[in-house]
């Protein structure tokens, strides 16, 4: 399998890691498609016709490495959105199948472990994983392949949306560039600050409580929300910040190990 596809499909958005081999060429996100769509990919012969609903700029210089029914590696969180992918006639659905860690059960997301894979094996064991998504989730292995465990509950943009949806008048409220006023003089900041505040007061725990465990331990930031939880902890807390790394592709790493273990 020379060049291939890796394809996450996560709560929110698909998520997309072109390799050529172990080499990842590029990696993009798009929304969620139809079947329809998966057929125009596996007909693909020309950048007029790849789907724009995958990659709305298609650039000419990956036209070289994609070609018709190019290996798709699949990891999915959306039952409804892996059956319209197995229609692909070259497709691997990754399960927790020939996934090398001991403890795993039956309901553990692959994304959650291919990621800590992936952290493990780049960055070393005993490892923790902290997924910045629509959920937040801590993911975390010794370094016998053991899962320790972990933990979910709604992320940043989670939280902010339920609060808008779930009350008769609270605003919409963004994210904020920088951390907001922890004792606020109005709504909006009031919401701000309540859930990045809390937030960033669990993981701080979190991360304390694992380095008691493994004090050799290695924890890695993933997810969209990544690079604005690092920023709020370098001013929260900077001597947290500075132990934590912070990586965008762990599940296209965790992806390519899977591929490796099968041969494929």
């Amino acid at each position: 399998m020379s060049n291939w596809l890796a394809l996450v499909i996560g709560n929110s958005n698909l998520h997309w890691g072109l390799f050529k081999g172990e080499q990842l060429i590029s990696a993009w996100d798009s929304t969620y498609v139809s079947e329809t769509v998966v057929e125009k990919l596996a007909r693909f012969r020309s950048p007029k016709n790849f789907p724009s609903e995958i990659h709305p700029e298609f650039e000419s210089k990956l036209l070289p490495f994609i070609t018709q029914t190019i290996p798709l590696l699949v990891a999915s969180v959306v039952p409804e959105q892996t059956k319209i992918w197995q229609t692909y006639s070259n497709v691997h659905i990754i399960t927790l199948e020939h996934i090398p860690f001991n403890r795993l059960y039956p309901s553990l997301g692959t994304d959650r472990i291919l990621a800590l894979w992936g952290a493990g094996e780049n960055y070393g064991y005993p490892i923790l994983v902290i997924d910045a998504g629509t959920a937040l989730t801590f993911t975390s292995a010794d370094n016998h392949y053991n899962l320790v465990g972990g933990a979910i509950l709604p992320g940043f943009g989670l939280q902010l949306e339920t609060l808008t949806r779930r009350t008769g008048m609270l605003p919409k409220v963004e994210l904020p560039q920088q951390l907001p006023q922890r004792y606020a003089l109005d709504t909006p900041t009031a919401i701000q600050s309540g859930v990045i505040y809390t937030l960033l007061a669990g993981i701080e725990d979190f991360i304390c409580d694992w380095l008691s465990l493994f004090n050799d331990g290695k924890i890695v930031i993933t997810g969209g929300d990544r690079n604005l939880l690092l920023k709020y902890l370098q001013s929260q807390k900077p001597e947290i910040a500075k132990l934590v790394k912070v990586e965008p592709h762990l599940i296209f790493w965790g992806v390519r190990c899977w591929k490796k273990e099968l041969c494929l």
